[in-house]
């Protein structure tokens, strides 16, 4: 049998196991549930209880389908598949004029211009996928082109156009 003392440390042990028990609930956004009165006759002798803190669930994302471009009959209105980004045939044509001309016009921090067959002579031997990411994720004195406002397929267009006027 139990004596009063073991008695009382088991009743105080399930108090507070209740207690974290119903704050753990409270917590867990199920606010349909009333509060429950507290204890009466609460024992005096307290015993700590260390709670371990909920182990969060990583999010699962779902990607997004990817919806393909109707064709059109024009050329102009084309659209070319680059990976599993849609781009407007003229996409590299854009970037080159808004961003790259900046440095490839004019030379500028060594930059290949545009056009000029000798200079990009030694970095066609590379190979394509090279010149891609060295202009996608920076190189030397290039820095990475491919940011939050232009993605990967869209450097990509460019650097095929630029490679397209010297060859």
């Amino acid at each position: 049998m139990m004596n009063k003392q073991q008695r009382m440390n088991t009743l105080a042990l399930s108090a507070i196991s209740l207690s974290a028990l119903l704050s753990l609930s409270a917590c867990s956004g199920d606010n349909n549930t009333a509060e429950e009165p507290p204890a009466v006759n609460e024992p005096t002798e307290t015993t700590a209880v260390v709670e371990e803190a909920p182990v969060a669930e990583p999010e699962v994302v779902t990607p997004e389908p990817v919806v393909e471009a109707e064709p059109t009959e024009t050329m102009e209105d084309a659209v070319v598949q680059e990976g599993a980004a849609v781009l407007a045939s003229d996409a590299g044509a854009k970037l080159y004029e808004t961003n790259c001309k900046v440095c490839h016009d004019s030379g500028l921090l060594d930059a290949p211009k545009y056009g000029d067959k000798a200079a990009w002579a030694p970095r066609l031997t590379k190979g394509i996928e090279t010149l891609h990411m060295h202009s996608a994720k920076g190189f030397n004195k290039m820095p990475a082109q491919a940011t939050d406002k232009v993605s990967e397929a869209q450097v990509y267009a460019a650097v095929d156009y630029m490679i397209a006027a010297v060859s």
